[in-house]
């Protein structure tokens, strides 16, 4: 079955893209969901349409994310946390990233980070993805302060 995404759908694909996929998954999830429409001819000739007349503004939205990306490389972000050694007292998730760029003056929804949970002190890298084309290895540390 081919759709067309009417939003970013995660392991699948971003909006606007023509996808296929298993009957259940588009009929029973992704169109009840709102995610997702049928590839009908008509809705491809629509989306060509569309896609054509977003190409411009498509360009300055990633001139923007790739000096994002710039930015964010040159930031040296160190997380503080509670630890025992070099065992953390609980974890430094995707939000601890999130509130360490505010402060440095960045906004960026902890949705487009991935990381995954990190239980020790040092220095490690998160993906951050801030636009289809544009993904940014974002390193950081972590250190432990005495409980």
């Amino acid at each position: 079955m081919e759709l067309i995404l009417k939003q970013d759908v995660q392991n699948l694909g971003f909006k606007d893209d023509v996808v296929t996929v298993k009957n259940g998954y588009g009929r029973n999830f992704l169109i009840p969901q709102g995610a997702a429409i049928l590839a009908t001819p008509s809705a491809k000739k629509v989306l060509a349409e569309n896609l054509k007349q977003k190409a411009h503004k498509e360009a300055k939205i990633v001139a923007d994310a790739k000096s994002l990306a710039e930015a964010l490389k040159a930031l040296e972000i160190k997380i503080t946390a509670k630890a025992g050694g070099d065992k953390l007292f609980g974890s430094v998730t995707n939000a601890n990233i999130v509130e360490a760029l505010e402060a440095n003056g960045h906004s960026i929804d902890r949705k487009f980070i991935t990381s995954g949970v990190v239980k020790r002190v040092g220095k490690y890298t998160a993906s951050v993805r801030l636009h289809r084309d544009v993904i940014v290895d974002l390193p950081y540390e972590i250190v432990g302060e005495k409980a």
